[in-house]
């Protein structure tokens, strides 16, 4: 007989993944142990709200999708590479069915990687190096789908002249155009003290 599996919830206070046999309930909030005084505290003051989430703002998911860019940037290069002697051949009909699989393989693994990292672990490595999390609206997790459907729609977001994207500095949530589209959220995690 097989045990049961662990179900795993995210504390309301710090984003961070908890088993939900750890979690202390406080209305419909989940709140983890590391958090459970100050909360409990912040309810007796009366200063505890709904949406307790720590909205990244424009600058530093800005600095994220740099990071990100770069390790893209440079997965490309390794698939430019690939395709050299076809875009060298001279031959119009070759150079661009090359450039053609160039963009097919690199929207295929921005997918991926976008995909998998958020869906996986809440972030790529450009968010989790700024230690941000991508997250629904009451701070629970990203479905594979729903972050590939995110990369894509980030896309959009870049398509129209970046809009999508400075979307964020204004919206009260600080939700960029593919966030709005994919009904997710850019949260700061807070690390739980050592």
């Amino acid at each position: 007989m097989e045990p049961a599996p662990i179900t795993v919830k995210y504390c309301s206070e710090c984003g961070q993944p908890w088993p939900v046999e750890e979690l202390a309930r406080f209305g419909d909030r989940l709140i983890c142990a590391n958090c459970k005084i100050a909360y409990a505290q912040k309810l007796r003051e009366g200063v505890a709200s709904a949406a307790t989430l720590i909205y990244a703002g424009f600058w530093i998911r800005f600095a994220a999708v740099l990071l990100d860019g770069i390790i893209l940037f440079v997965a490309g290069v390794v698939v430019q590479l690939l395709f050299a002697p076809m875009t060298r051949s001279g031959r119009m009909d070759l150079m661009l069915m090359a450039l053609g699989f160039e963009y097919l393989i690199g929207m295929i693994i921005g997918a991926t990687y976008e995909g998998l990292f958020v869906s996986r672990l809440g972030a790529t490595p450009g968010k989790m190096a700024l230690d941000l999390k991508v997250v629904r609206p009451d701070g629970g997790p990203i479905s594979l789908g729903r972050a590939v459907g995110r990369y894509f729609a980030k896309i959009v977001s870049g398509i129209i002249l970046m809009i999508g994207y400075i979307m964020a500095g204004f919206d009260s949530e600080k939700r960029a155009l593919h966030d709005m589209m994919c009904d997710t959220r850019v949260i700061k995690v807070s690390k739980p003290p050592l």
